[in-house]
């Protein structure tokens, strides 16, 4: 059982790596970043790696299956401090976003959160966000830890009229699983009745926190963030609790896959677009081209046409036959040998009990139960097309 386990750590932490982006050039390291947590996560006996510029966990002694198994069945503490952290000040700042993101901004009621997409003139995707009206005027940004500065320096050229703001004083961190509102019940007053994508601030433990209900999981749960002074405190205070366990990223990577939850650099980048990735959704119906606003921001008449025709590939949940995996990168093949489309994330997906990945494929192929498969050292290995997300979301929505 030790070897069995031991396999499937390294199989899925070489995932991991595979599937993210280091802070290593000419093969020289950099200085790594560290956050409010770093001390923690080494007392905790985290096995920290290079994740874009910062030494952060990729998994606890109890190892990424036991994690992420219990993030499913209690509540996961992870350090996402990380991200960028944003502030949006200025006048008209909702009409002013939505110059470069394809959102109803302008409806979104205070103190509710909205997925964002930064858009680019390609119809690609610069970065995904999550963006929450603080209902004074002002948003809040949290942005990918490997673009936050490009995409600071993109925003205040792009919308000059408007004050962007970096946190770099505070820590976010996440609670998640379906125990996490009972967490929060107990050491809260307010965070542990919102609904999914709302926001509140609050005291946990007599700390000051500022919550939104949201995640990358798949489950239920929040996103806390906090003082950097006070993080320390409060991650101890939550880790006290029966149920919460800290969470490392590797299994933040297969929790988000199974639950299809893309990842910027792999299922969106500048050279795909939503309607490609699936997130149709994301457009808002205003600024559709039948729509009360429409267009008005990158590459709209690209998503327009898509809207209407459809894309050229689709975004699609794999399952492998069997308990060999695949690897990112790979060319996916019909029956015929004909290459249909490639393989952009892969993990070992405990909750469904075997490899998994995300791919995109021709439309023709991307039906759930398409047989397609890939060739591994000259060897088959076959795979099916499952519908997303493999396991069933479960935020609460009130």
């Amino acid at each position: 059982m030790r070897l069995i386990w031991n396999a499937h750590l390294l199989y899925w932490a070489h995932c991991f790596l595979r599937n993210t982006s280091y802070a290593f050039t000419s093969g020289e390291a950099q200085l790594l970043l560290e956050t409010p947590l770093t001390a923690l996560h080494q007392t905790l006996g985290a096995k920290l790696v290079p994740f874009a510029g910062y030494s952060m966990p990729i998994s606890y002694p109890d190892g990424i299956i036991a994690e992420h198994n219990h993030t499913r069945s209690q509540a996961g503490l992870f350090d996402v401090s990380h991200m960028g952290q944003v502030t949006v000040i200025g006048d008209s700042v909702a009409e002013r976003l939505e110059r470069v993101m394809p959102n109803d901004f302008i409806s979104l009621a205070p103190m509710s959160s909205v997925y964002g997409l930064l858009m680019n003139e390609a119809g690609g995707v610069r970065d995904d966000l999550i963006a929450t009206n603080l209902g004074d005027g002002r948003f809040n940004l949290v942005v990918n830890a490997s673009n936050k500065h490009e995409d600071l320096a993109y925003l205040r050229a792009a919308i000059p009229d408007l004050t962007f703001e970096l946190h770099e004083d505070r820590a976010l961190m996440a609670l998640q699983g379906p125990e996490s509102r009972a967490v929060m019940a107990r050491l809260g007053k307010t965070a542990s009745g919102l609904g999914f994508m709302t926001a509140a601030h609050d005291q946990l433990n007599g700390i000051d926190v500022w919550v939104t209900c949201s995640g990358y999981t798949g489950e239920d749960g929040f996103e806390i963030s906090v003082s950097a002074s006070e993080a320390d405190r409060l991650a101890q205070c939550l880790l006290a609790e029966p149920e919460v366990e800290a969470i490392g990223l590797g299994a933040r990577d297969s929790l988000r896959l199974e639950a299809g939850l893309c990842l910027h650099g792999h299922e969106l980048s500048a050279d795909i677009t939503p309607i490609e990735a699936g997130l149709n959704w994301a457009i808002a119906r205003e600024r559709r081209e039948s729509g009360s606003r429409p267009g008005g921001y990158p590459g709209a008449a690209i998503i327009h046409q898509q809207l209407s025709e459809g894309a050229t590939r689709k975004r699609v949940g794999l399952r492998v036959d069997g308990r060999r995996p695949v690897r990112a990168g790979e060319t996916l093949l019909d029956n015929a040998g004909t290459e249909v489309g490639v393989v952009c994330s892969d993990a070992f997906g405990a909750s469904v009990g075997g490899p998994v990945a995300m791919a995109f494929v021709q439309p023709a192929c991307s039906q759930a139960g398409s047989d397609l498969h890939v060739m591994v050292r000259g060897k088959r290995v076959d795979l099916t097309v499952v519908k997303l997300p493999m396991v069933p979301n479960r935020y609460y929505r009130g």
